[in-house]
């Protein structure tokens, strides 16, 4: 098999690996650093951390990437930077570094930009969606497989050892990556700051993506923040931590399949994406009320077909008004704004439980996002 034939194998592998790496921890990444002295306020800036350097970095990443013409090197990076952050996280215990080294996971995170720019650039122009729907659900099976599999090592070796497990699937991808093929073919004109500034003043791009900070504010509130330790309350193994993540992505698969092509053309795209917001919204006020973790598992699944069901239709909007030849500027521009929310959820979630206590952080976040129903059904055409 010669190198261009394997090539896309290849990346759709290293691209699992990069995201297991990220993600491997997550199940029991909160009550981990619970255990370690960690206050509500300070687990909900760790969690947050990821977000806020992929807000910081997302644009300005993918300029460089464009003026360079070289995506592998921002490719290698990242898998580093995540390999990096899982050792760091198993070598120092103590909360400080957690936020340390998870924010440098959020570095490399932001480096999804060249990886999905790489991989379009092995397809014909009119196949880039196809290209688009292939590497993300490589990025779903690497997710998921993370979860689960870093919940029972858990289980079995120690909360700590999921870091020692996400730097295996790190190594491996970096060593994957260094035999990733570089398209140097592709004609494309790095983005320029007026070109950024014009895309951002699109009132319906700043509307949509204000919508995506909700969804993310949320999922990284709960599924990702403080579900692990809500959870960890009602008596819940690191086993069954993984399995709750699993539980919270699974039908989000199958809701973001059927949201555009069946959910969308039958309800409307403005009723299912207000709809969606009720149901992520009854899922996280629910949480802290719940003391089985079976049931728990049911909520979450809900909450995870809402997420499924607006998210998907939260993208396709985002370049839906804009002219082709700034659709992935617009597209690069919703995926930075949308980190914030991946920042903020947590960081108020964890802020509002120190004050108030955690049943009170789950449902004023929850109340938050009711909002996005209101905004969605009032400003959405």
């Amino acid at each position: 098999m010669n190198k261009g034939s394997c090539r896309i194998p290849l990346f759709c592998i290293a691209t699992s690996l990069y995201w297991f790496s990220m993600y491997s921890y997550v199940p029991i990444l909160s009550p981990y650093a619970k255990s370690l002295g960690a206050s509500y306020k300070m687990i909900g800036f760790i969690v947050g951390s990821y977000g806020f350097t992929q807000m910081l970095l997302r644009i300005p990443r993918g300029i460089l990437s464009d003026k360079m013409g070289n995506r592998k090197f921002f490719i290698i990076m990242g898998i580093t930077a995540s390999l990096i952050s899982a050792v760091g996280m198993w070598l120092f215990k103590a909360p400080f570094w957690l936020l340390w080294f998870r924010s440098l996971a959020g570095v490399a995170a932001s480096a999804w930009v060249a990886y999905t720019v790489l991989f379009s650039s092995y397809f014909a122009q009119q196949n880039a969606p196809k290209a688009v729907g292939i590497i993300n659900s490589f990025t779903t099976i690497g997710q998921m497989s993370a979860t689960l599999i870093g919940g029972y090592a858990a289980q079995h070796f120690g909360q700590a050892s999921t870091f020692t497990v996400a730097a295996f699937g790190g190594l491996i991808g970096l060593l994957l990556s260094l035999f990733i093929v570089e398209n140097k073919n592709v004609d494309r004109q790095p983005l320029t700051v007026s070109q950024l500034l014009s895309v951002s003043r699109d009132c319906k791009l700043l509307l949509v993506s204000g919508l995506a900070i909700l969804v993310q504010f949320i999922t990284f509130a709960t599924t990702y923040g403080f579900m692990p330790v809500a959870a960890k309350n009602i008596g819940a193994s690191n086993a069954q931590l993984g399995l709750l993540a699993t539980f919270s992505a699974l039908p989000a698969v199958f809701a973001s399949a059927a949201s555009g092509s069946f959910f969308a053309k039958r309800y409307g795209e403005k009723e299912v994406i207000a709809m969606g917001f009720v149901i992520i919204s009854a899922a996280c006020a629910a949480i802290p009320f719940i003391k089985n973790i079976y049931l728990l598992y049911i909520s979450q699944a809900i909450g995870g077909i809402g997420r499924g069901l607006v998210y998907p239709l939260l993208m396709a909007l985002s370049i839906k008004s804009v002219e082709d030849s700034k659709r992935a500027t617009a597209m690069g521009f919703f995926q930075a704004i949308y980190a914030i929310g991946m920042f903020l959820g947590p960081a108020f979630t964890g802020l509002i439980s120190d004050t108030l206590g955690l049943t009170w952080g789950f449902v004023l976040t929850a109340v938050l996002g009711l909002s996005g129903t209101l905004i969605s059904g009032r400003f959405i055409k």
